[in-house]
């Protein structure tokens, strides 16, 4: 068997599972990526103490201001959660992530964190994907706006969900002389450069989502750590992390890589 029937074969296996899970894959990949803000926000709930000090020694911004940010917090991504699940006002339950986002990489000084920086930022493309997933399911909220046509400003989304997820990969290369890591890291780098580009993207975002998987389960079981180690607690961020990464790949497969993309175009040749 050649290379190309190899891809052909992979192709239609890819195919077969699309068409078997179709009604289902989008809720999976809604779950998915909203996993780890939905972890996070009981987390303030059970740590609240905790998290407010934390924020208050580390600011000096004082006990109400400290208070304000996890009450943010834990409002904010439950009642995101809570709408994205329930696809009632899913664009501005998206907004509203970002800002969690966007909030918690300052307060916990992440932005000067490269590793955590870009899983952040990759956690944003899934909720660019899902708020690209919206747009098709309701009134546009961008009308008005010129575009080079009806569905671009979803086309352009998608696009920047796929270059976004493509950064949590980065953070799983490893720069070790074997064997392995070094077939590891040439696969991994040509699966992440096809979904960048939306070339053979649904089956590589299958494939990458299977490497993930499998990943994830593997380095970060923090089932296995006694929940009073701190090693507990990092694990577990990583874990709802990468499902929410996950889920956004999910999103990927289920709806394609959009309007700008090699798969697309080549459609036009």
């Amino acid at each position: 068997m050649g290379q190309e029937d190899l891809m052909n074969t992979a192709e239609d296996v890819a195919d077969q599972f699309l068409r078997v899970t179709k009604q289902y894959l989008p809720h999976l990949a809604r779950l998915c990526l909203i996993s780890t803000f939905l972890e996070d926000g009981i987390r303030m709930w059970f740590q609240w103490n905790e998290q407010r000090d934390y924020i208050e020694a580390t600011w000096s911004c004082g006990y109400f201001l400290a208070t304000c940010f996890v009450l943010l917090n834990l409002i904010g991504q439950l009642g995101g959660c809570v709408l994205i699940l329930s696809r009632n006002f899913v664009q501005y339950a998206c907004f509203g992530l970002f800002g969690i986002i966007a909030l918690q990489t300052v307060a916990y000084s992440i932005l000067w964190d490269l590793k955590f920086l870009m899983r952040n930022l990759a956690l944003g493309g899934g909720l660019l994907l899902l708020l690209a997933e919206s747009r098709s399911e309701g009134k546009s909220m961008f009308a008005g706006v010129p575009s080079m046509g009806e569905s671009s400003p979803k086309q352009y989304m998608q696009l920047g969900g796929r270059v976004l997820l493509v950064l949590m990969f980065m953070t799983l290369l490893h720069f070790d002389s074997n064997f392995f890591s070094i077939l590891q890291n040439m696969v991994g780098t040509a699966l992440i450069i096809l979904v960048a580009i939306g070339f053979k993207t649904k089956l590589a975002a299958l494939t990458l989502v299977v490497w993930l998987l499998a990943i994830n389960v593997y380095f970060n079981a923090f089932w296995t750590v006694p929940a009073y180690k701190p090693m507990h607690d990092f694990l577990k961020y990583d874990f709802f992390q990468t499902t929410s990464v996950i889920g956004g790949l999910l999103l990927v497969v289920a709806l394609g890589p959009g309007g700008v993309s090699m798969d697309e175009k080549k459609k036009e040749w």
